[in-house]
């Protein structure tokens, strides 16, 4: 609709934003509850106000007088309210202006980035545009001062409203340039929630599966009952994180977490399975020894009575005797002694690995260092990551 001379008319429009309801993570939208008012001229409305004794006229039915066609291009559901009275007027001013306030609930979408899920930030607009008026006949306009306000005891589940930007998003198609505002709506997640929820239950699982470390090697029950235990917990808790989110093609911070916690609990079976390995290796070894003593002591005492029977001559001549070879192989024996040593040089590591006999009790006191200082290290590097990513994704 055009004025007398030609020229478009100009729309004025300013929000009440009483409440935020939810947002949607999963389907990516956001409610909320706002007061909408429309300002513009109809010189056809004009009246007389009888010397001032007429401010306005109120309509409560809109069909009578003419009304934008603005439309929320953004919206998936909505409704008006109607109780007690529905919540709608129209005032007409003796100049001809009209103002038009309704109370209305709009369901958005929130197309939402979940990479840095749930230290992100989400920006939720609204958009408003003209249906069939072009801009040569329509255009809307913020009004002067402040076209926003919200209300000030806003409460909303799991987010902080940071700020709020107005801003015009003019669209051009086939059939012309159609006015468009939006106001963007700047959203930061709290933290705290999934640091109780989340962040803090992992860190105790993965705690909890190094306790099998501590455990005796012969308790196999309790090792693979704990790690089993920790394993199908951590497998649940990841399950039910992503559950609450939607099947997203790329990785978000919280997969990065949920996914090395659940690889350092499924790490600490895999480390009894290896333990318990070399546990046998040990006894396999150990009875070797055995047998081998045994054969020596044994072939020891043989050569002991063949002493005996063959008396005091023949026992001083037998060491005098070399067979051929015999200094060659004793070469041999003392230039691997001197290797040997030479190896095995003393160093603060293996004198404290000295203390542990077995190969099963020394993975397993590694794993008691290694694990925990790896996991720390892992911490210092997720959290320096994406706390500093935040920071700057916020400038």
């Amino acid at each position: 609709m055009s004025d007398a001379a030609g020229a478009p008319t100009i729309v004025r429009v300013n929000i009440f934003l009483r409440s935020i309801s939810k947002i949607d993570d999963y389907k990516m939208e956001y409610s909320v509850q706002l007061t909408f008012r429309e300002q513009w001229m109809d010189e056809r409305l004009k009246f007389n106000d009888l010397g001032g004794k007429l401010k306005y006229l109120t309509l409560t039915e809109s069909n009578r007088v003419w009304m934008p066609d603005l439309f929320f291009s953004n919206e998936k559901e909505g409704h008006f309210h109607n109780i007690i009275m529905p919540n709608v007027y129209i005032r007409i001013f003796p100049n001809g202006s009209v103002l038009y306030s309704i109370r209305i609930s709009l369901t958005l979408s929130c197309p939402m980035n979940l990479k840095l899920y749930p230290l992100d930030r989400q920006i939720c607009s609204l958009r408003m545009a003209s249906y069939g008026w072009t801009t040569d006949d329509l255009v809307f306009l913020w009004k002067e001062g402040d076209p926003v306000q919200v209300v000030k005891n806003l409460h909303l589940p799991r987010f902080t409203l940071e700020k709020f930007l107005t801003d015009y998003c003019n669209s051009k198609t086939i059939t012309g340039e159609y006015s468009c505002l939006k106001v963007d709506l700047l959203f930061k997640r709290e933290f705290s929630y999934y640091l109780i929820q989340i962040y803090i239950p992992c860190c105790m699982l993965v705690i909890v599966s190094w306790v099998s470390f501590w455990l005796d090697q012969s308790a196999v029950p309790a090792r693979v009952s704990l790690g089993v235990t920790t394993l199908l917990t951590m497998a649940t808790q990841t399950s039910g994180i992503n559950a609450s989110l939607p099947p997203v093609s790329y990785t978000k911070a919280i997969d990065v977490w949920t996914g090395v916690c659940l690889t350092f609990v499924f790490g600490a079976l895999l480390e009894f399975a290896l333990v318990n390995y070399a546990s046998r290796s040990d006894m396999h070894r150990d009875n070797l020894q055995k047998q081998r003593r045994k054969c020596e002591l044994e072939h020891a005492a043989q050569l002991e009575s063949d002493l005996l029977e063959d008396g005091g001559a023949t026992f001083a001549m037998k060491p005098l005797v070399r067979r051929p070879g015999e200094s060659v192989t004793l070469d041999k024996m003392r230039q691997c002694e001197v290797h040997m040593q030479q190896a095995q040089r003393p160093n603060c590591c293996r004198t404290w690995l000295s203390k542990f006999p077995t190969r099963s009790k020394r993975i397993d006191v590694i794993s008691r260092i290694t694990f925990p200082l790896v996991f720390a290290l892992f911490n210092l590097t997720y959290w320096s990551t994406y706390l500093f990513r935040e920071d700057s994704d916020g400038d």
